[in-house]
């Protein structure tokens, strides 16, 4: 739960200080109301992320203490980098942000605004460095003793595995706020209640979100599966479900890995497609499973294979939706056309599915190595920590963060019902806005 926190602490910033610019450029109080609004739930995503975050720093030195000791040398530079710097810079400016604006001004508060979205966004790729360096390990050098140490500082912060994997990470966290700030316009159009800032979220919503849908296809995405074709090909074989090599491999678009058989079950596929993807060319060879050790076949083939299909799936789909929704904006028809805004509105759920089956893809992927190529994760476990003290603590966190989940369901649907206008009544600064739509 922690990861899926953090993008929702990612994409509120970006909405919260979309909002608060258009005020600043406008100098339009209306936007001033959305940036309170979305601030209010920002708020409450960045407490439940405090609170199930900070068990996932401890659990380097209870659950992997052996990874820690080994490679604490390289990965403790970024980690302490994400606390020291972002995590703090982006706690601080929040508290001025939430309840600074009278004493701060317009400017002094948009600046508490950026600097909230530059934390939380430098702390993301700081994360994100962390985990490229355990997908694609560069600037090291093992010690006398063995560990891994450091050699060079910006190969690890310049990682080009970490470069495409970020971008390819804040989109998503894009599009979840996009269609968040969307499916609420819509619910809020639908229901004929605070119709003009619903005109506001679904219009926003629905331009930032056509244009980060389609950068998460390309060149994101694309990026991000060369690298993976490059450096960990029987993981793209896995994803594919590509078990027996291929010149001209198709595109699989449905299926079912049979692991047993080495065969894909019942396939719909797209002929040559993934080899043209890949390489570029049509006919290009793309081996399988079984040009590998099968100990080198990734953990769990079938719940990667899934994983990842559900992700490029929902992709397509986030693409679909979010450019039909801008098309109907352009026509002028979105806010009258309440078969798009119930799709918006019903989308809601999807991104945050998204990001966690794109994060089940990268984790699951890596398998069997914890460091790729280095260490294995069967290696890097605390070697005292017995499994049935693992267990218990699981299903202690699993009980607490599903009541955590709960209230934070309840506070945010709380925020949504009473609406950027708590009074309900329509501000002339807002009347102003409606008529202009």
């Amino acid at each position: 739960m922690g990861q899926a926190v953090d993008v929702h602490r990612l994409q509120f910033a970006f909405t919260v200080t979309f909002q608060k610019t258009k005020a600043l450029r406008t100098g339009d109080e209306h936007y001033n109301h959305a940036a309170r609004f979305w601030a209010r739930i920002f708020g409450i995503n960045f407490a439940l992320g405090v609170v199930t975050g900070i068990p996932m720093e401890f659990q380097f030195g209870t659950n992997w203490a052996t990874f820690s000791k080994a490679a604490g040398g390289v990965i403790g530079q970024t980690l302490a980098m994400e606390g020291v710097f972002s995590f703090f810079l982006e706690s601080s400016f929040l508290g001025l942000f939430l309840f600074g604006e009278k004493k701060l001004g317009r400017i002094g508060h948009w600046v508490a605004a950026f600097l909230v979205f530059l934390g939380s966004w430098l702390s993301g790729y700081l994360i994100v460095a962390t985990d490229a360096w355990m997908q694609h390990p560069i600037g090291y050098r093992l010690g006398v003793s063995g560990a891994i140490e450091l050699s060079s500082f910006w190969d690890l912060l310049l990682n080009r595995w970490a470069l495409w994997q970020y971008a390819h990470t804040m989109l998503g966290a894009v599009q979840t706020g996009c269609f968040v700030m969307a499916g609420v316009g819509a619910f809020y159009l639908l229901t004929k209640r605070d119709e003009f800032y619903g005109r506001t979220f679904v219009r926003a919503g629905t331009l930032v979100g056509a244009i980060a849908a389609l950068l998460q296809l390309f060149p994101t995405g694309d990026m991000q599966g060369k690298l993976v074709a490059n450096n960990q090909e029987p993981t793209l074989a896995a994803m594919e479900g590509i078990f027996e090599s291929q010149e001209g491999a198709p595109l699989a678009i449905l299926g079912q890995p049979d692991v047993e058989k080495r065969r894909l079950d019942n396939p719909l596929e797209v002929p040559n497609m993934l080899s043209f993807l890949t390489y570029r060319q049509w006919r290009a060879n793309i081996k399988g499973l079984t040009d590998f050790p099968q100990t080198e076949w990734p953990d769990q083939i079938p719940l990667l294979y899934y994983s990842y299909h559900v992700m490029v799936g929902l992709g397509t789909i986030f693409i679909a939706v979010m450019v039909l929704a801008s098309l109907l904006l352009w026509r002028g028809k979105l806010y009258d056309s309440r078969r798009m805004l119930w799709m918006l509105m019903v989308c809601i759920p999807l991104p945050y599915i998204a990001n966690t089956a794109g994060w089940m893809t990268a984790e699951l992927g890596r398998q069997p190595w914890l460091i790729y190529g280095l260490m294995r994760t069967a290696s890097g476990v605390s070697p005292r920590v017995a499994a049935g003290n693992a267990w218990f603590t699981l299903i202690g966190f699993m009980g607490m963060y599903t009541v955590l989940g709960i209230f934070w369901l309840f506070l945010i649907y709380r925020e949504i019902e009473l609406g950027p206008e708590p009074s309900g009544h329509l501000q002339e600064d807002d009347a102003a806005v409606l008529a202009a739509d």
